[in-house]
Parts: structure tokens; C-alpha cells; sequence
């Protein structure tokens, strides 16, 4: 795109487009290997400018993994405000399964995890969000820990389902 034709954006409209030109890079190649210039790029945005709306590739990831939990919680309190008590636990996990359906974002929360296991800022900030999206399923459910638990649980075995793209339900085809 030319400079000419590029569309002015607000600062808040362009980290938006920055965080998901983040999400798919990082999906793709992880904390370690993503380039911030494969960002900029992707967000079609100069380096420079990259830097000045994130001063570090870190502070990239880590504002990416924010925007990741904002939108499972925003999902989950959507499907529950929808849902009768009764059927609010199927009414958010066929939302999370809905959100399953974009590639990207399943296998850039994945690289969440493994970047937890190499910086101790990464651990912490998904530690909180983890804990904090476990807190929101035990308020929207009403009940004691284990319901919660189950539906995390069920959650990240959807994740790693999805990623593997296995039917549980279909024994793996043979080679």
C-alpha cells in the first residue's frame, strides 16, 4: 500500500491493527523467533512507528496476550448474559468452540503458554489471566471450584483437539 493511500487511523485504531498482525505472526513463529519487522509489516506500519505505539517486541507480546484474554472473557460473558442458568455451561462452550474456529488466535494462546516457560514476565502476566478467566467461569457458573475446574479442563483439551485437528471421537487415520 502507498503511502498516498493508506488510511489515517487513531493511535488506538492502529495498536488494534498492530495486535492482530502481532497475534498471527506470533502464532506462527512464537515469542522467540517473531520479528517485530514481520509485524510492521503485516500491520503495514514502518518500524519506527511500530515502536513508538510498543517500545519493545515483549511489550508487543505481552499487550497481544491481554487482547487474547479480553476476548475469551468478553465471549464467555456474552454467551452467559444469553444463556439461561441451566444451559450456561453448553451456552459458553459452544461459544469458545466457535472461537476455536479461528486458527490463529487458538494457536497464538498456545504460544502463550510455551513462552511462559522461557520469561518469567510472560508466566506472570498468563498466570494472572489464566487465574482471572478461571475466577470469571466460577462467577458466571454460580459454584463451587470443581464446575469451573471441569470447564477449564475441557477447555484446554478443546485447545489441544483443535490445534491437533483430532476428533477424540475417531481414531487417528493410519499412515
Amino acid at each position: 500500500m502507498s503511502s498516498s493511500a493508506r488510511v489515517r487511523m487513531s493511535a488506538a485504531a492502529r495498536r488494534e491493527q498492530v495486535l492482530a498482525a502481532a497475534i498471527s505472526e506470533f502464532a506462527t513463529g512464537g515469542f522467540a523467533a517473531t520479528s517485530t519487522e514481520s509485524i510492521a509489516r503485516r500491520a503495514e506500519i514502518s518500524q519506527a512507528y511500530l515502536f513508538r505505539l510498543f517500545p519493545t517486541k515483549k511489550s508487543i507480546f505481552l499487550a497481544a496476550t491481554n487482547h487474547a484474554f479480553d476476548a475469551v472473557e468478553v465471549v464467555f460473558r456474552s454467551a452467559a448474559a444469553q444463556s439461561g442458568e441451566a444451559d450456561r455451561w453448553d451456552a459458553m462452550a459452544d461459544a469458545y468452540i466457535e472461537m476455536l474456529s479461528d486458527r490463529q488466535s487458538l494457536v497464538f494462546q498456545l504460544q502463550v503458554y510455551a513462552a511462559a516457560g522461557l520469561d518469567d514476565e510472560i508466566r506472570d502476566l498468563a498466570r494472572d489471566r489464566f487465574h482471572r478467566l478461571y475466577q470469571l467461569v466460577r462467577d458466571l457458573f454460580g459454584t463451587d471450584s470443581g464446575g469451573a475446574l471441569d470447564f477449564m479442563a475441557q477447555g484446554m483439551l478443546l485447545n489441544v483437539t483443535s490445534a491437533l485437528d483430532l476428533d477424540l471421537l475417531e481414531p487417528p487415520a493410519a499412515e
